[in-house]
């Protein structure tokens, strides 16, 4: 064979390799991978109607091979006069034995949480955006109990009723093993109550809920949880909690921009 003729031969190999990486390698423009939790339109975002789930954040880590800080550190916290690690009790085991997949995924950081969301191509609400949606009914069409246009006292409306909360809310009862905790029963399954204001569940009570913005050295969350009456549940009630803190009364849910829907 001719020397050129060799040289032509490479020259065709490498453009062969060249395009095939390109044919193969990942798109920028590739959809997310798509969460189980079902989803409303309120104003210019796509909610999550329930908070993350233990199911998604499965998917999340077994493509990923998440491990949460509470994992590596042997439990995340409880509150007993003060936070406590609970060894054992993680995101898959929020009071240390084996949990159902609709149940919120607690013990996840902020930073934790922001993962999980931004795989599903979405991400956490900011506090502005999580308050209108929690109390400003924006439905074409609401639900009956609910008006177009009108704030309420609580995210599920006029009362705490259909929220799970300590005392003061819906009759629930939580899935906390018998003696697991010092005070409450829990939170419920996502979905198991009642929707309240834009159709959204829990953004009252059940779980609090991890927002994308900053306050006083940690980030804010929201809607109170099974630990505390409904009075935490009020728009007046801004809370800050450190960061990298994961705790058991602390979850989360995602919203997207609807134009990048």
């Amino acid at each position: 064979m001719k020397k050129f003729d060799i040289y032509q031969v490479l020259f065709g190999l490498v453009l062969s390799v060249i395009a095939l990486y390109f044919m193969l390698r990942p798109s920028s423009g590739q959809a997310a991978p798509s969460a189980s939790i079902p989803t409303v339109q309120i104003g210019k975002l796509i909610w999550d109607q329930t908070e993350m789930t233990i199911g998604d954040v499965k998917g999340f880590a077994s493509a990923t091979g998440f491990m949460s800080n509470a994992e590596k550190n042997g439990g995340g916290l409880s509150y007993e006069s003060g936070f406590v690690k609970k060894p054992g009790w993680t995101w898959k085991t929020p009071y240390g034995v084996a949990a159902k997949d609709l149940e919120p995924a607690v013990h996840l950081n902020q930073k934790e949480a922001e993962s999980v969301c931004r795989y599903y191509g979405k991400r956490l609400p900011s506090n502005d955006e999580w308050i209108s949606a929690a109390f400003l009914e924006q439905r074409a069409t609401p639900a009956t109990g609910y008006v177009k246009d009108q704030r309420y006292p609580y995210p599920g409306g006029s009362t705490p009723l259909v929220s799970h909360c300590l005392s003061g809310c819906g009759d629930y009862k939580g899935l906390a093993p018998a003696g697991a905790l010092n005070r409450g029963t829990g939170h419920v399954v996502t979905g198991s109550t009642k929707p309240g204001v834009n159709g959204l569940f829990d953004m009252g009570g059940n779980v609090w809920e991890w927002t994308a913005t900053e306050q006083n050295g940690g980030y804010i969350t929201r809607g109170a949880s099974w630990w505390y009456g409904p009075d935490r549940q009020q728009e007046s009630d801004v809370e800050s909690k450190p960061g990298d803190i994961a705790v058991v009364y602390i979850g989360f849910r995602c919203v997207a921009d609807a134009v990048k829907q």
